[in-house]
């Protein structure tokens, strides 16, 4: 049967927790210009509105949480890391694919408390014990089909929950409320920087035949942006060099741009325009965390060998 989702047009999505971006980040909001010089306008049904609400909304709910207490943003990273597991466990359901709920969940919190107790061995730890729970829990139901769910089981247990377990080992640190700020500040200015650079000048597509509205111009952007905030916002956050931050802003504008491209393909694949409904404007909690989890290793690597003591 054929989805009429593969005939709608892709619509953006990103990856902060405040921006009001979907399904190809927003510098594949941009609209591109066609070759008779027309210029192709963003994808329509989006409420922009709803979307700027929501996403203040979310913006409030980081913010808040870190400014209360550690612990209180490890339950919001925990909460929004579960939804969006669940979020692709049913995304791939749909294509006959079974991943058992219960001990991807309870391995999902799992990663994300373990984490921020006891560090990256009971983060690689809890991700291996998740993946055993999975195949168990799977094959006790027979073993027709157990190789495709399995497969998926484990791309599950991987994007985004031991990913998002990288959030967690910054905020463990003595600093790690700064460095959480850090990494989403570098995360949100790349979709600022490659949205507005991409729709005032972007012209070259970066990848068609995933995301036909994001442009080089566009990446170029956002890595250009990123690095300035980066190179701000180290310092004063952390007290580290403006060049580590620059590099910092630098790669994670890569890094989102990858995330963006990961889910973009999963969708595409799936046939399937947002992996959920939760956030209006939005989509699903994996469509604001699809950058957020790709840069989270990459944050946590840079700030470990720039900024190395709390």
């Amino acid at each position: 049967m054929t989805d009429p989702a593969h005939l709608r047009p892709p619509t953006p999505s990103s990856a902060d927790l405040a921006s009001p971006s979907s399904e190809d980040s927003p510098d594949e909001a941009e609209a591109t210009r066609g070759g008779a010089g027309r210029r192709r306008t963003p994808s329509a049904g989006r409420d922009l509105r709803a979307a700027i609400g929501v996403g203040l909304l979310l913006g409030a709910l980081v913010v808040g949480s870190l400014s209360y207490d550690a612990r209180a943003f490890l339950v919001v990273l925990a909460a929004a890391v579960a939804v969006g597991a669940w979020e692709v466990r049913r995304a791939v359901a749909a294509q006959g694919m079974q991943v058992p709920l219960l001990p991807l969940l309870l391995g999902t919190v799992g990663m994300i408390v373990a984490a921020y107790l006891r560090g990256t061995e009971a983060l690689v730890v809890t991700f291996g014990l998740t993946v055993v729970g999975l195949l168990v829990w799977r094959v006790a139901d027979g073993v027709a089909g157990a190789a495709r769910d399995l497969a998926a089981s484990a791309l599950v247990a991987f994007y985004p929950a031991f990913l998002g377990g990288f959030a967690s080992l910054m905020l463990a640190e003595e600093d790690g409320r700064q460095r959480i700020v850090a990494f989403v500040l570098v995360t949100v200015f790349s979709d600022i920087g490659g949205y507005a650079v991409g729709v005032l000048l972007g012209k070259h597509p970066m990848a068609p035949s995933l995301s036909p509205k994001k442009s080089w111009e566009g990446f170029a952007g956002s890595v250009l942006t990123c690095a300035v905030v980066g190179a701000v916002s180290l310092p004063m956050l952390l007290g580290g060099q403006w060049w580590a931050g620059a590099a910092l802003g630098a790669v994670a504008a890569g890094a989102a741009t990858v995330g963006d491209l990961i889910e973009s393909s999963i969708k595409r694949d799936l046939g399937i325009k947002d992996m959920g409904r939760l956030l209006p404007g939005h989509g699903g909690a994996m469509d604001r965390l699809d950058s957020l989890v790709v840069v989270a290793p990459v944050a946590w690597a840079i700030l470990s060998w720039f900024v190395p003591n709390g």
